[in-house]
């Protein structure tokens, strides 16, 4: 286990979840699930995007926010928004830190942006798009937290030296 947690606030589309799910498995990454859900955990779409791999996917569900925190005092939690003044590239993640991302439709609430801003990162993107995809964000921030952190559990494969080594 990598010791980094993934945490989704409300998600809404079961194939984001599905992929992301699987990202975890394949990182050994937690994953956090914040009611309400816009799917059930049993739908088809969820299982479909995270293949077979959802089984052996370590997640918690929390009725709510402070049912999250609760659970999880002292959590060091960067929120993972459009909003944030921070490029995620900038800050050095701990080991065992949240990576929070808010639902598709909306990000996460205002109010909990207002109350984290020191802890508020943002994905550098063109202005003309609302945002990326929440399993593309999701992808792109958790890589950068396990990179700077060595890919501490994590087999490093393809350790070839030469680029002949890759083509017949």
């Amino acid at each position: 286990m990598s010791g980094l947690n993934i945490v989704l606030y409300e998600p809404e589309i079961p194939e984001n979840t599905g992929n992301i799910g699987r990202t975890c498995v394949a990182t050994g990454t937690r994953l956090h699930l914040i009611e309400p859900l816009g799917f059930s955990l049993g739908e088809k779409a969820i299982r479909k995007a995270g293949l077979d791999y959802w089984a052996d996917l370590d997640v918690t569900t929390y009725v709510n926010y402070e049912e999250f925190l609760a659970k999880n005092p002292g959590a060091k939690i960067y929120m993972v928004t459009t909003k944030g003044k921070k490029v995620y590239s900038d800050i050095s993640y701990e080991k065992d830190c949240y990576l929070m991302f808010g639902k598709e439709s909306a990000g996460l609430p205002e109010e909990l942006l207002a109350h984290n801003r020191d802890r508020c990162v943002r994905i550098p993107m063109n202005e003309d798009i609302r945002s990326l995809n929440l399993a593309n964000s999701v992808a792109i921030v958790l890589y950068e937290a396990l990179r700077q952190n060595g890919f501490e559990g994590m087999k490093l494969t393809g350790a070839l030296t030469k680029f002949s080594d890759y083509i017949e």
